[in-house]
């Protein structure tokens, strides 16, 4: 069977790590988009894709093209995943997958009216550590889960002009590094009924460094943390009445799960070998969903309802995008 076409739009970092993977795992990336056609060429011939478009509109309405991975800033995903979707195109969009909840709800509803099939592409959730949490929390083996911990933490570009710092590009911790423990934790415990946040913020309006604590009916509780401005340890941990899981550094990347008892016993340790950086696994879910299965990993109506989150936590914290004021 012949798989499907991919066409990658944007040339940035995360483009370049999708597609390494892709192409050492025998994906077929028939194209690349970019609103430099240079750019496009250099980046399809340091991946061996065979078309480079100068504009992603050529790239969208390439025949050999069924799937867009959508790799731009924030603030042009909602765009350009509409401008796949209208072309005919199935779209994975790179996460947080829209600035606003608003705006994910409007590439859910183009892509239902459509009929193609729509993914975030939030990778770690594909990751087969992340497989093995959800069997041992759903099989019992932590008892009652009781309590999600994760941080996402680095040290990146202070620069005033840097996407990072601009608002207008949804800038700041929570789209870049935040939107992992969010979605780590509602993955574990499900949505919130209730979600408290504090923040400090940067000269220029975005937030420097996030806490949240997520709380649910039966007093579960996720305590979560982001910062840009300082590396730390990227560990997460679930724990249940019954023992708890340990997510080693760094947790939203392939790495080591291990299974204490309530003592402190190891009862499991699980460390997988992931060929390359491991992208593959949410494209692999992708072009099963195109197949026809249903979603399993990240369905859109929760990628939506997490934008929701966010949207809860950057109003409580004082983070305005333009987007929240369009109609």
């Amino acid at each position: 069977m012949t798989r499907p076409g991919w066409g990658i739009l944007a040339t940035g970092g995360i483009a370049h790590a999708f597609t390494r993977d892709l192409v050492a795992e025998g994906f077929t990336v028939a194209a690349v988009g970019s609103r430099r056609l240079e750019a496009a060429r250099d980046f399809a011939a340091a991946h061996g894709i065979p078309a480079a478009h100068g504009s992603y509109e050529q790239l969208v309405a390439d025949p050999s093209v069924d799937i867009v991975y959508v790799a731009t800033p924030h603030s042009h995903h909602a765009e350009h995943a509409l401008l796949a979707i209208a072309a005919g195109k199935h779209v994975l969009v790179e996460k947080a997958f829209t600035l606003t909840q608003r705006q994910a709800q409007q590439v859910a509803d183009a892509a239902a009216a459509a009929g193609v099939v729509v993914m975030e592409a939030m990778w770690t959730r594909f990751l087969p550590h992340m497989t093995r949490i959800r069997e041992l929390v759903h099989g019992g083996a932590l008892g009652e889960v009781r309590t999600v911990l994760a941080d996402h933490t680095q040290s990146l570009p202070l620069d005033p002009a840097h996407r990072l710092q601009n608002p207008a590009l949804g800038g700041g911790a929570l789209l870049d590094l935040g939107i992992y423990p969010v979605s780590f934790a509602v993955d574990v415990l499900g949505l919130p009924t209730q979600v408290t946040a504090r923040a400090a913020l940067t000269a220029t309006g975005v937030d420097r460094q996030t806490a949240m604590v997520l709380e649910y009916d039966d007093g579960r509780q996720a305590v979560l943390q982001t910062a840009l401005d300082t590396a730390g340890p990227n560990r997460a941990a679930v724990i249940g009445t019954a023992g708890y899981l340990e997510i080693e550094r760094t947790f939203y990347a392939p790495t080591t799960t291990t299974l204490f008892d309530p003592h402190g016993e190891v009862v499991e340790r699980f460390a997988p070998e992931v060929r390359q950086r491991g992208m593959q696994f949410q494209a692999l879910e992708l072009e099963a969903r195109v197949a026809g299965a249903a979603p399993t990993t990240l369905p859109l109506d929760e990628s939506v309802a997490i934008m929701g989150v966010l949207d809860e936590v950057r109003r409580q914290i004082g983070v305005r995008y333009a987007a929240d004021l369009e109609a």
